[in-house]
């Protein structure tokens, strides 16, 4: 019995597997083959043979190393930072509605903010280097951490803290038992966000100033009028960030198991029917 849903559950994943890969496989067919027949201008959109052979060539150099090196640095700090900050500042605020109604029309202002905006401010305050990148990073992933922290430990089912309350659990155990589980599937949909904010703020803030970063490739192939550098710098963000999404999403599974069951259930009911 478990043979078989293993063997299912593989089938169901290959097949999600290459529906999203048809899309993306004609294109490039068709972009290659518009490209080979002199229909699209090849300094505007130049084909997909050549933006793999520079792609083997930055990366056969050393190039391609340094400049992710340099990115997938400050995402990390910078996402590493606004965890630390919006999770307990989430919590703190879903807990406590007065202080949630004291916050929110401050954070609220903040929040339509874009990183992009603070940009020049934060290098002004904190120099060209890598502090006021940082410092991006962490403004734009914050607000999708923490709203999503804040509503899904606000959202909590009464009915389970009343349960808690009659079997006497501290408030330790009220928040690992009840609080944490109900809300991680939303903590888990706003940290997603926030890898995905992390990304944009960090290209924005390399295109400005930096010396190296995949930002910085894009602004490099910009000056140096060579199109095809700056799609590889636009694929490989593309790519990374389709990466790191796919291990949270694989995290949240692992973590978050009755999710998992919850979805095979709907997807085989949707098959059976």
């Amino acid at each position: 019995m478990t043979g078989a849903i293993t063997q299912r559950a593989f089938k169901r994943s290959f097949r999600k597997l290459l529906q999203g890969l048809a899309l993306p496989l004609l294109i490039i067919i068709l972009w290659e083959t518009f490209s080979s027949l002199g229909w699209l201008n090849h300094y505007l959109l130049p084909p997909p043979t050549q933006i793999g052979d520079r792609l083997l060539t930055i990366a056969g150099n050393g190039e391609l190393i340094k400049h992710l090196e340099a990115s997938l640095y400050r995402v990390v700090c910078g996402f590493s930072l606004a965890l630390c900050m919006a999770l307990p500042l989430g919590f703190l605020l879903g807990l406590t509605p007065g202080v949630r109604d004291f916050l929110t029309p401050s954070l609220s202002f903040f929040q339509q903010i874009p990183g992009i905006a603070w940009i020049p401010m934060f290098i002004l305050w904190l120099g060209i280097d890598e502090a006021s990148k940082i410092a991006i990073i962490v403004y734009s992933a914050f607000f999708p951490i923490f709203l999503n922290t804040l509503l899904g430990i606000a959202g909590t089912d009464p009915k389970l803290k009343e349960v808690a309350y009659t079997y006497g659990l501290s408030r330790w155990d009220l928040m690992i038992r009840v609080y944490l589980p109900s809300a991680a599937p939303s903590i888990f949909i706003g940290m997603r966000l926030g890898l995905s904010y992390c990304w944009r703020s960090l290209v924005a803030a390399e295109l400005l100033g930096a010396s190296k970063g995949i930002g910085y490739l894009i602004q490099e192939g910009r000056e140096m009028a060579q199109p095809d550098l700056m799609f590889v710098g636009v694929f490989i963000i593309g790519l990374i960030g389709l990466f790191l999404d796919y291990i949270f999403h694989h995290l949240e599974k692992k973590f978050l198991p009755w999710q998992a069951k919850v979805e095979t259930q709907e997807a085989s009911t949707w098959e059976t029917s």
